[in-house]
């Protein structure tokens, strides 16, 4: 980034600007590839290890010496001049090595926490501009921690970005002393946070937020501010004090981004788009109509379904049979291309989108599933009037409609800082994606312990009936040695479809899905408990740890069934991830079904079919295995485009939007 690659930090002022923020450089063709390629050309890892070893080595030094030589009054004093250092030299040099053995001290002394050399190794590469890939349970939250405190010390407005308000809340709040004894001011923004508590928490020192808000409140400003009547003349009001409350945020200098994956991989996949309402009765009465047109379709002769894509595609003779229909209708109706569109979001909305799965209904409500986290999505919204349709057919009454006011989308979000970074502990596989969009290099950080998971087998089986009574069967064993079991499913229905297959087997269990969602940190924080059988729809981006019960380990440890045919293999180790952490005792095995959505999208129909039949030899669980890993390659292949073309599609109309001075 090009904030790492100058001593001056990125902060308002004269320098940068009252709002900083990096304007990605519009490279096309071979001078997109040659960027590419440099991305990838970083030093070996193990000799960013060896150098990051010998830094931790100099910390220790420091902060062994001070816990012994100074008090904590004198410890702080120390700590002020060291600040004054890192501002005026930068995140480099003996200043650098200073402040972590200060902030390391603080976090013994405050927190009752002393980091481990992992987590030193992780904080040193976030402010090297690293995706750090740390294993789950290694103790991300306190690099991230020491990571901010360090570069705000430095006088950089750091945003802690996380993937959910629950965390925000937690680490926030968590973390609070810390930052209080290092002098720092740290704020945290939730959905329910209001215009002055944003503005408030923007101009803290450490911003603790979800990617969400902290997009939707760039939007906002770039669309409300005085700034775009020009940069100038902005500046200058600034710094005269004659715009201070116009703008929410203080610029994008500084981004750390816990679940790296997650949010610049899975959410970024769908655009942010700030919109205003609109509440047109023709538009109602279109969803009605619309609704009812689409009823009287036939599938495989009036329009064609592609689950994959999620399009529809209406034939010759739907066409023809719509036409007929819209001779009473009122004249919109009778302009091809405007009937047809309207069917065709309605088919959509009647077929290819499903009630506990990627929506649920509450409180007379439609809620949109967030297809990566299994969380219900705060605030989200379908556009073009799909919304609207799906709440029709679920009886709700349909919410205002809305109109695009702005968008991005978050990799052009985030390649706006100055300085990014971020951790998670699934980061391998998509390497070469980060690198391509964000021009940020994967690093391992070595495991504190060794780990002692064990992997079992795959198995695969015909159908989901004979997948949950499998999966009773192996919780039947598991409790029997009083093992607890977390069981990891694609949605809310087939969370629920499992809790009653265990029910019936007289097996009682908690369920974590979108309905859910209050509860919990209360049921992740008991799924370690002795015995305990947790259901859930995803563990993608729950931050809450799963503790053993008293004696839990010697038993085992918790074992994890993954009944999840994930899109992505980062996402399966997001869930067997949380057992066997931090060295302790834990295995777990993936049970799979032959009529999932990932087989259903890249099979043909007669090898599914093959396979069902002779699913009981041995030569067909290896092939099916084969097959499940090839999908799922294939899915990550198509996702990956997918992304890239949005991109594309976003830098286009960046670039023409740049061209006719309306630069969004």
């Amino acid at each position: 980034m090009s904030g790492a690659q100058t001593n001056r930090l990125p902060t308002p002022g004269l320098f940068w600007g009252a709002y900083p923020e990096r304007q990605p450089p519009r490279r096309q063709g071979l001078e997109r590839l040659a960027e590419q390629a440099v991305a990838r050309l970083r030093p070996p890892e193990a000799l960013l290890t060896r150098r990051y070893r010998r830094f931790i080595a100099r910390v220790d030094l420091h902060r062994t010496a001070w816990a012994e030589a100074q008090d904590q009054a004198q410890q702080l004093l120390h700590l002020r001049q060291v600040q004054l250092r890192l501002a005026s030299e930068g995140l480099r040099g003996e200043p650098l090595v200073q402040s972590f053995a200060l902030v390391a001290l603080q976090c013994r002394q405050v927190l009752g926490l002393l980091p481990f050399d992992s987590q030193l190794m992780a904080a040193r590469a976030i402010l090297d501009s690293f995706l750090v890939e740390m294993a789950t349970g290694e103790g991300k939250t306190l690099a991230i921690a020491i990571a901010s405190a360090v570069g705000a010390m430095a006088g950089v407005p750091v945003h802690v970005i996380t993937a959910n308000d629950y965390l925000v809340e937690r680490d926030a709040e968590f973390l609070l002393p810390l930052y209080a004894v290092l002098g720092l001011s740290v704020g945290r923004i939730t959905s329910r946070t209001d215009g002055a508590g944003r503005r408030a928490a923007y101009a803290c020192d450490v911003t603790y937020c979800t990617a969400k808000e902290i997009g939707f409140d760039y939007l906002r400003d770039r669309v409300g501010s005085r700034r775009l009547r020009g940069e100038v003349r902005w500046r200058a009001e600034r710094l005269a004090g004659q715009a201070g409350d116009e703008t929410l945020l203080r610029g994008l200098c500084m981004a750390i981004v816990d679940e790296a994956d997650s949010i610049l991989i899975d959410e970024a996949r769908v655009p942010l788009i700030l919109s205003r309402t609109t509440d047109s009765r023709r538009e109602q009465d279109d969803y009605t109509q619309a609704l009812w047109l689409s009823r009287e379709l036939l599938e495989g002769q009036d329009f064609d379904l592609d689950h994959q894509a999620r399009q529809v595609h209406i034939s010759l003779e739907g066409g023809q049979r719509l036409a007929g229909f819209a001779a009473t209708l009122p004249a919109a109706w009778r302009n091809r291309r405007f009937r047809e569109e309207w069917v065709e979001q309605a088919l959509s909305a009647l077929h290819l989108f499903q009630r506990d799965r990627d929506y649920i209904v509450r409180g007379g409500r439609v809620e949109i599933v967030d297809g990566t986290t299994g969380r219900v999505a705060v605030g989200r919204s379908w556009s073009c009037g799909l919304h609207q349709l799906i709440e029709l057919k679920e009886d709700c009454k349909p919410t205002p409609a809305h109109v695009t006011a702005a968008q991005i989308t978050f990799q052009r979000l985030f390649r706006r800082y100055h300085r990014l970074a971020g951790v998670s502990g699934t980061l391998r596989e998509s390497a070469s994606e980060l690198a391509d969009v964000y021009g940020l290099r994967v690093l391992r950080v070595p495991l504190r312990r060794p780990a002692q998971r064990r992997v079992l087998p795959t198995r695969l089986f015909a159908d989901r009936s004979s997948l949950w009574s499998a999966v009773a069967e192996r919780v039947a064993e598991m409790l029997a040695s009083g093992r607890p079991v977390l069981i990891g499913t694609d949605s809310v229905a087939d969370s629920e479809a499992l809790a009653r297959t265990l029910a019936v087997a007289g097996i009682s269990c908690r369920v974590l899905n979108a309905r859910q969602d209050r509860e919990e940190a209360e049921i992740v924080a008991l799924a370690g408990g002795r015995a305990q059988v947790t259901v859930t729809t995803s563990m993608a981006g729950r931050g809450t740890d799963i503790p053993l019960g008293p004696g839990v380990e010697a038993l085992g440890g918790l074992h994890v069934i993954s009944c999840q045919h994930n899109g992505a293999r980062r996402i399966d180790r997001q869930l067997l991830g949380r057992c066997a952490r931090q060295g302790m005792a834990g295995s777990s095995e993936r049970l799979l079904s032959l009529d999932s959505d990932l087989f259903g999208r890249h099979c043909p129909v007669f090898w599914l079919s093959a396979l069902q039949r002779r699913l009981h030899h041995p030569a067909a669980q290896a092939a099916s295995r084969v097959l499940a890993h090839l999908v799922q390659r294939l899915e990550e292949s198509r996702e990956g485009a997918a992304r890239r073309r949005m991109l594309l599609d976003d830098e286009r109309t960046e670039r023409q939007l740049a061209f006719g001075g309306q630069m969004e």
